[in-house]
């Protein structure tokens, strides 16, 4: 199978009056179609630095990325849906009218484009909020939203920098759960940027190990859990802890990990 999204050799560095603060150094990793990959690394790492590079906010120093078995070009980029840590829905615009912006901005939104938004609103359980204003949803509901707002535009590979992050305990693994059932429902392939190991495993068809800033790759770990079975359910299988251990002693030569 040939890979959707490859990464080699790909460096960049931040600059300012202070200096150059190396972030990303020789990452190497490649993503196939339908898979869903992992990052996971220190703080400061250039989890973050990768998506940018990988959706085109920022252009590798050296390297190169590939997208489709060629040079990644901007007309690429339309292909990608970026979703952050934060849901950005406007409060002055309705939910179904937040759904509907990336469709208004694109110049897309028809009649077949609307009738998909409405067929997620229902699949997934905001028809009854389309209405509503952002503040009358939970943060779980919100984050449902903006993901939803991302599919519509039905891009080929999604980005996920942290999306869970501002939400509660509880709340994180259940929307969370949901957004992995999504996303294997919906058969798209992703990466998601996260901090939390067990986030990682139970929704990760492998995970990517990042070392200290220079962020570059310590490994890359397949994830071999039943595909059928939910990130909670995975939770709970034997070879969860294995897997865990297995990652955390990639970071037994770091001094930080959050």
């Amino acid at each position: 199978m040939n890979p959707i999204l490859e990464c080699n050799h790909v460096s960049y560095s931040y600059h300012s009056m202070a200096g150059e603060t190396p972030a990303i150094s020789n990452m190497n990793f490649q993503i196939n179609q339908g898979d869903f990959l992992a990052i996971v690394g220190p703080s400061g790492c250039g989890k973050s630095t990768l998506l940018s590079l990988i959706c085109g906010l920022l252009t590798p120093e050296s390297g190169e990325i590939r997208y489709k078995e060629h040079p990644i070009r901007p007309e690429d980029y339309h292909c990608f849906g970026y979703m952050l840590q934060k849901d950005h829905l406007f409060e002055w615009r309705s939910i179904k009218k937040n759904i509907l912006l990336g469709l208004e901005i694109q110049l897309k939104l028809t009649p077949d484009s609307i009738a998909y938004a409405d067929s997620l609103l229902k699949t997934y359980g905001l028809t009854a909020f389309a209405e509503k204003k952002p503040s009358e949803l939970s943060g779980g509901m919100r984050q449902r939203a903006a993901l939803i707002r991302t599919l519509v535009l039905k891009p080929d590979l999604l980005l996920l920098d942290e999306p869970f992050s501002a939400l509660d305990y509880q709340t994180r693994l259940q929307v969370s759960d949901d957004i992995g059932k999504i996303i294997r429902r919906e058969g798209k392939t992703a990466i998601l940027v996260t901090h939390d190991l067990s986030e990682a495993i139970s929704m990760g068809t492998q995970v990517l190990v990042l070392s200290r800033r220079p962020g570059t790759c310590k490994a890359c770990i397949p994830i071999l859990l039943d595909p059928g079975l939910s990130p909670i359910e995975k939770r709970n299988c034997a070879a969860f802890k294995d897997y865990f251990d297995q990652i955390w002693k990639e970071f037994e030569s770091n001094e930080q990990f959050i």
